[in-house]
Formats: C-alpha cells, structure tokens, sequence
C-alpha cells in the first residue's frame, strides 16, 4: 500500500481545508474554472475523474463481461437499492428533519426547497466515482462496469416520473444534455480509451497491463485529492456564509448514505456475493450522480434556491463519506467469500489463453 493510500483520509482532510482556503483567498480562480462547463457539467472535474478512472477502464476484460449475466445477484441488489429504496428513504428523511427536527430554525419554503434537493439527490443513483470506489476496495472491474451501465439505461426512463411523484410536480424535465454528456465523459471515453489501451500493452507482454496500472496509481490518487479541492473551492464561500444550514442539510444526508450502506451491506452478506462484486455493490447504492441532480435543481427551482443549495451539499460529504464506507467495505471484506483482489490479473488472463 502506498504513501497516498495508506494516509488517504489524511490527504482528503487537508484537501477539503485547502479548498475552502483557497476558495476564500482567491475566488476568481474558482469562478473561472466553474465557468468552464457545458450543460452544468464542469469540464476541468471531467478530466480529473477521467485521471481516477482511467486505471480501471484499462483492467476491464471484455473476454469476461459475458460472464456477469451468471451471476445477477449483486445487479438485483444493487438496483433494489437504487431505485425501490433510495429514492423513498431520502424523501422520508428530508420531511422527517425538515418539516419535524429543524422546522424551529427554517422557514417552510426553504423547508420544502431542502427536502426538494434531497430527493433529487436520492433518484439520481452512481456516476463515474463509482469506478473510483470499486477501485479502492479492489472490486471487479467488469462486474462494476456493467452495474453502472444497467443503472445509468434504467436512470433514462425512471428518473423524470419518481421525481415528479416524490417531489409532487409533474413538470420534471431530464436535462438531456447533463445526461448524455455526462455519461459519454465519464463513462463511454474513458472506457473506449481503457480498453485501445489494454489492447495494446496486452500484445507486448502478458505484464504490461499490471504495471502501466501500478503506474498510474499515484496519478489516480493525486486525481481524487485535486477534485476534492476544486469542489470545496467551488463552494467556499457558502460554507463560510452558511455552516449551519450546510450542517442541518447534511444530517440527513449522512444518515441516508450510512442507512443505504448497511442494507447493502447485509443484503450482499445474505446473498453470500464474493467480496470483488459486495463491495462495490454497497458503495453503487450509497453514491450519487450529483451533475444531474443540480442541473435539476437549477432549472426547477433557480440557481440560488434551497433546493441547489441541498444538492450542493450531496457533492461536498459525497468524497469523505464515500472515502468512509470504503474503509468500512475493507474492514468487513471477512464477511465474504474469495480474496479481497480486483478483477482476474488482465495481462496474466490474457496470456494464458491460446
């Protein structure tokens, strides 16, 4: 285990606090890297989570992605969590804290904008982070590929009427645009780019993928830590004008995420999932794709509304409570089956076929 890895929490600590640092101290960089964007997705985030996916695109084995369909337990999981559950919970959640819990301390209409930005959150299931997740905890590569992908067809035609009939509107539109180019940059390059890469090192020698992947590890890391920065640094500003509405919002965010987690992560137990195919099960169900639900947000409710500010939040404890349920998949890797290693070594895999 590397130095990143090894103090990764550390590194994320000081990631968040030179963020917001900065953020503070030189707000026109943020703002001009914010405006580098195209339909609410940040372009210069794009590239730094094509730095952390990329490793894992290249070990995805095409060869063995047929052989996923044998083993649909961990997809049925995965997608009972993410849409007959998630979505319900969050929504429950939002109405608990904001209509009950803290109804002393905010008025009703950014009560009802709040609960509005949660559930966006929780109908918008994993991204391309997922990758990163499945990555850490030594998940399969193939079997997480074909989780996001199933989610990500399901997400086109279930996203727009769950969130009309939680958030009680039927004017829900699906920012195409979000969608598409989201999942063409996070999603269909870098796999296109992994996979013209593993088919050329596979030719030169049955190690070569192994090491260019141990290679890129480093940058992978780096990749994790620089988006965290750029995030808070977005944000800077509205964490210090606005701790405690960020704080009351994330409350139940927080018990959401580690809620979502434990279902997922005593369903895969009961299903007796390997642990490559468990771990990254539970973290596609506690993640979300936070692009598309502020784009919702925005175009619903306005740029400055509760609701933006709610889904906001969703993208600053998204990294350090996903980085925390990573630690926590590694320390119950015991509960399940087989070795706690990614998906079959690719270049051993390869050259041992005729």
């Amino acid at each position: 285990m590397g130095l990143f890895e090894r103090y990764l929490s550390l590194w994320v600590a000081l990631g968040i606090a030179a963020g917001v640092a900065l953020g503070v101290a030189v707000p026109g960089l943020f703002q001009a890297i914010a405006g580098i964007e195209i339909a609410h997705v940040n372009l210069v985030v794009a590239v730094l989570i094509w730095v952390m996916i990329y490793p894992m695109m290249i070990q995805i084995d095409w060869s063995s992605i047929k052989d996923v369909g044998q083993r649909p337990r961990g997809l049925v999981l995965t997608l009972v969590i993410n849409w007959l559950i998630k979505p319900f919970t969050m929504a429950a959640l939002g109405v608990l804290f904001f209509k009950y819990v803290f109804a002393p301390w905010v008025d009703p209409q950014s009560a009802s904008e709040y609960i509005a930005g949660m559930i966006l959150l929780g109908v918008a299931p994993c991204t391309a982070m997922v990758f990163v997740w499945s990555q850490l905890v030594k998940g399969d590569a193939n079997y997480t590929l074909v989780q996001v992908s199933v989610n990500d067809l399901i997400m086109i035609f279930a996203f727009a009427p769950i969130a009309a009939f939680l958030l009680g509107v039927t004017d829900v539109t699906v920012p195409w645009r979000t969608l598409l180019l989201s999942t063409v940059l996070y999603v269909v390059l870098p796999l296109v780019a992994g996979v013209l890469t593993r088919h050329a090192l596979a030719r030169r020698s049955s190690t070569a993928v192994d090491d260019f992947v141990a290679r890129l590890k480093p940058w992978s890391m780096a990749g994790l830590i620089a988006t965290v920065v750029v995030l808070f640094g977005f944000q800077a500003q509205t964490i210090i004008d606005k701790p405690l509405v960020i704080a009351m919002i994330a409350v139940p965010l927080l018990l959401q995420t580690y809620g979502i987690f434990a279902i997922g992560l005593v369903g895969a137990k009961l299903l007796k999932l390997p642990y490559n195919v468990a771990g990254p099960a539970c973290l596609i169900g506690t993640s979300n794709f936070f692009e598309l639900a502020v784009a919702v947000a925005i175009s619903l409710f306005g740029l400055h509304s509760g609701a933006a500010l709610a889904t906001v939040v969703g993208v600053l404890v998204e990294v350090p409570v996903m980085l925390s349920l990573v630690a926590l998949v590694k320390r119950t890797q015991h509960w399940f089956n087989g070795a706690p290693a990614a998906a079959p070594a690719p270049g051993r895999a390869e050259a041992a076929r005729p």
